[in-house]
This record gives C-alpha cells, structure tokens and sequence, in this order.
C-alpha cells in the first residue's frame, strides 16, 4: 500500500525540494497512517509512504534533522535514512 500526501504550503512555487528517504519499522495502515499524521502537522512537505517496503520519502525544505525528529514522534523505529 502506498500513501502519497502533502502538506500544503501557503503558495506552491516551482522550486523542487530535495527528497530524503527513511526506513520506518511500520507494520500495518495504522502505523503508516501515524507517519502521515506528523507529516502533515509538519506542513510544507510532500510524501510518498511505503507501507510493504516500510520507506518514506519525503520532499521539503526541512532539516533532515527536523524530518527525522518528526517521524520519531510516531514511537516508530527509524533504523535507517538515505538523503538523496
């Protein structure tokens, strides 16, 4: 199952945003629905989550550091991150 989601910024410009990809110890749409919560509360992201291969990927403007404190708040273990 995928879930792709954004969370709107106040205009949408052109810019592309560098992409970060997480592994997330995510087990069912539960889990994968938790992520997609604190990503939206986060705003101005764009995500794709991968429920069967467990990865996030995450567009935006965001620290890494940022992103991942943020998926962390799911009490998901985020064993592995790839910037890209």
């Amino acid at each position: 199952m995928k879930i792709r989601g954004v969370a709107a910024a106040a205009t949408i410009t052109s810019t592309v945003m560098p992409t970060h990809e997480f592994s997330v110890d995510m087990t069912c749409e539960g889990c994968s629905n938790e992520v997609s919560q604190v990503l939206n509360k986060v705003g101005e992201v764009e995500f794709d989550i991968d429920l069967f291969n467990k990865k996030v990927c995450i567009n935006s403007e965001h620290s890494m550091d940022l992103l991942l404190e943020t998926v962390g708040k799911t009490g998901k273990a985020v064993p592995f991150f790839d910037p890209k």
